[in-house]
């Protein structure tokens, strides 16, 4: 590991005051960027400590969440009103690490959680655009069973391996930042990058800008929601494919829904286009089918993943199946 200094923020302010300066990391849990310091593949000159700021959960006028960016993982899914109203998020964050990690790793540094490709923790023999750009990709024509079919590049074909940020992405979470220019507010839909031919910028921050909080808005009564990760084993580990939905059913069709799928590109990925074939029309099978088709449409496999689209379409299917018979 590289030499760095270490400070701690008194408050929001101090935090991105040190941070504007060159070659600061924000220090949460430390679950991801610790392991990368050891590995040498992030080398900050010094850390800022945000693990103090922002611990809360507040309930919002309306009813939604306002959860702040140092809140522990295992505390944002234990929490009376993320398990009352968004069920979904609780699911999807039980669902990621073990209970060890979740009890140390905040919800800011979740949010910005570098790839576990293999070929990006390599440094010593593995050509990786996202680690050195310019350097190639070596996943692309190697083991790639677990990398991206949607949303691609010839740079770069990792995947974003948050749960939690596919059920947020459902949810249509806002990320609060603070920075010098003051505060503001994205999507987090809009916050994590495609990879393009830059894979190594990959979010929508700011140079210094931190993390503030998360906004949960509030859902409708009739909502339904859920979330379902397919991985290779039982125990905790990456999602091959993950699916959120939230569906509102009345009569018989979809007034409103929201898909996001996990394990299948360099963000989560928003299912747009499945979306716009279920507003409107009949909750039944087959409407769901040709949804996931719809989305799906665009998917490129690589040499070892083409199983994903179908597992991809299967899961759609089946949550959105699930969720309509709750309903029913």
């Amino acid at each position: 590991m590289n030499p760095f200094t270490y400070a701690r923020a008194a408050d929001t302010s101090d935090a991105v005051r040190q941070g504007s300066a060159a070659g600061v990391k924000y220090l949460g849990g430390g679950t991801n960027l610790v392991d990368l310091m050891r590995e040498t593949i992030e080398r900050p000159a010094s850390l800022v400590d945000v693990t103090g700021l922002s611990r809360e959960i507040e309930e919002l006028p309306g009813g939604g969440l306002l959860i702040g960016a140092g809140v522990r993982n295992t505390a944002l899914a234990e929490h009376r009103l993320v398990r009352r109203r968004y069920p979904l998020l609780t699911r999807a964050v039980v669902s990621g690490a073990s209970a060890q990690i979740r009890n140390m790793a905040t919800v800011g540094g979740n949010v910005l959680q570098r790839t576990r490709c293999a070929y990006f923790y390599d440094d010593a023999g593995s050509r990786c655009n996202k680690r050195s750009p310019g350097s190639g990709c070596d996943a692309i024509d190697g083991f790639n069973r677990n990398h991206a079919i949607l949303g691609a590049s010839r740079s770069c074909v990792a995947v974003h391996p948050s749960d939690m940020c596919v059920a947020l992405a459902a949810l249509d979470a806002v990320v609060h930042l603070r920075g010098d220019g003051g505060e503001r507010r994205i999507a987090l839909t809009e916050l994590h990058r495609l990879p393009g031919e830059r894979p190594d910028i990959e979010t929508m921050l700011e140079a210094g800008e931190l993390i503030t909080a998360i906004e949960l808005p509030p859902l409708s009564g009739e909502a339904r929601l859920t979330y379902r990760k397919v991985r290779g084993r039982s125990s905790y580990a990456f999602a091959l494919v993950s699916v959120a939905a939230v569906l509102d059913v009345a009569d018989g069709h979809v007034r409103d829904v929201r898909i996001a799928i996990g394990g299948v590109a360099h963000k989560p990925w928003r299912a747009v286009r499945a979306e716009a074939v279920l507003r409107g029309g009949p909750a039944a099978s087959l409407a769901f089918a040709t949804a996931a088709d719809a989305e799906l449409a665009e998917a490129r496999p690589l040499s070892g993943n083409a199983f994903k689209i179908e597992l991809a379409r299967r899961t759609m299917v089946a949550v959105l199946e699930e969720l309509a018979g709750e309903i029913a």
